[in-house]
């Protein structure tokens, strides 16, 4: 078979570094990232800004995993000192979320270098979102250096967060999967916001339809259980089971790829997804142990999912897919989580809505709970259109 050869693709760092910012000449920066951003010689863009005599470094912000990525999911970050720069580290998946005036009453810019996976779920959005508002009221240029979306920027997949439903793991409404780069991100933010226009250094060479893997650029994981691009890919659907009493795959060597749960036949789960012929993937019955996270040290039975064909899986469809054969076959073992202190499910905040987890309770179907859902992608497809940076 040939081998095809990647697509050489620049971040928005490495034409940065090329160029120079000039509206950033002489000024004290603020840079938001973590251990994803870096070049493709994997020198971090904390080090690699700091010996930049362009621009003067003065203080880092790390969003949840922490600025090197060393933190479990939903631990808190405390503030510290970089032991490499001496700057000060600023945690915002602590006891604040949102940078402060403190935080920022010495800069005059933010600069936002973090690897997203292209899915609402994921925290580095709102973190996004909260620098840039932070930025806008406080007054300071705001720069986002554009980095692919891994997924690619074609396909949009999912339903549109109620705005009622508003989380850290749903901050704004767009779909599950969106389909948009982290710079197209921040112009639809402002604009709907009425912010100032970002700064957005855009890729060279990045084209819609390129997954990550068909780039040059060195894969980076952006959190400790999201290791391969295929549990990228399987994430928008499998994240789902983090609002179940299910494992999602945590504490596996394939989060995201296997779901399961003490008691579950896995061979009866296999037999009544294939019996669904769900396009793009197969399943392999599997027994599996997590080391740490939800049914720890408990053995689960379930399925690995195997993707065949990534361009033809709707990963939302067939995260309800699993949720419905799932829940089928467990019955009353199966529950929804909800928050110890205000009793919300957390099913609700990932699908930005109560309705599907209400559907599945009152004994939906799948096709029934996605009705809807192919017209809200078309009318964010035609909002989202005027952000766009890439062909």
């Amino acid at each position: 078979m040939q081998q095809t050869i990647p697509h050489h693709v620049q971040t928005g760092l490495e034409v940065v570094l090329e160029t120079g910012l000039p509206q950033l000449q002489g000024k004290r920066v603020g840079l938001v990232t973590n251990a994803t951003g870096a070049d493709r010689r994997l020198q971090s863009t904390v080090d690699l800004l700091m010996a930049d005599e362009r621009i003067q470094l003065r203080a880092l912000f790390g969003p949840e995993h922490g600025i090197r990525g060393d933190a479990q999911a939903g631990v808190e970050v405390e503030e510290a000192l970089d032991q490499r720069t001496g700057l000060p580290v600023y945690s915002l998946f602590g006891s604040t979320r949102r940078p402060t005036p403190h935080m920022l009453k010495d800069l005059d810019a933010l600069i936002y270098d973090i690897q997203d996976v292209g899915v609402r779920y994921y925290t580095y959005i709102a973190t996004l979102l909260y620098v840039q508002e932070a930025a806008a009221q406080a007054g300071l240029e705001f720069v986002v250096l554009d980095r692919p979306n891994p997924l690619g920027g074609t396909q949009i997949d999912g339903n549109l967060l109620d705005p009622a439903f508003t989380s850290f793991v749903g901050i704004y409404p767009i779909p599950i999967r969106h389909g948009l780069t982290s710079g197209e991100l921040a112009r639809l933010f402002a604009a709907e916001h009425n912010w100032p226009e970002p700064t957005v250094i855009s890729m060279r060479g990045w084209r819609r339809d390129l997954w990550f893997d068909e780039t040059d650029l060195p894969w980076l994981q952006a959190s400790p259980n999201l290791p391969t691009l295929d549990s990228v890919t399987l994430y928008p659907g499998t994240c789902l089971f983090e609002g179940t009493s299910c494992s999602e795959g945590r504490g596996t060597t394939r989060p995201f790829e296997c779901v399961g749960a003490p008691g579950l036949d896995p061979f009866q789960l296999v037999a009544e997804l294939n019996r669904r012929d769900i396009p793009g993937v197969a399943f392999r019955p599997i027994y599996f142990t997590p080391t740490f996270s939800k049914r720890a040290q408990q053995t689960c039975g379930g399925v690995q999912v195997h993707i065949l064909d990534r361009n033809s899986i709707q990963a939302v469809e067939l995260g309800l897919h699993l949720l419905h054969a799932v829940r089928g076959l467990l019955g009353p073992a199966f529950t929804w989580i909800q928050g110890k202190e205000n009793n919300t499910y957390f099913a609700d905040l990932l699908f930005g809505s109560d309705k599907p987890r209400l559907a599945f309770n009152a004994g939906a179907e799948v096709a029934e709970i996605l009705a809807g859902w192919e017209q809200q992608s078309a009318d964010f497809r035609a909002r989202r259109r005027p952000f766009l940076l890439y062909e």
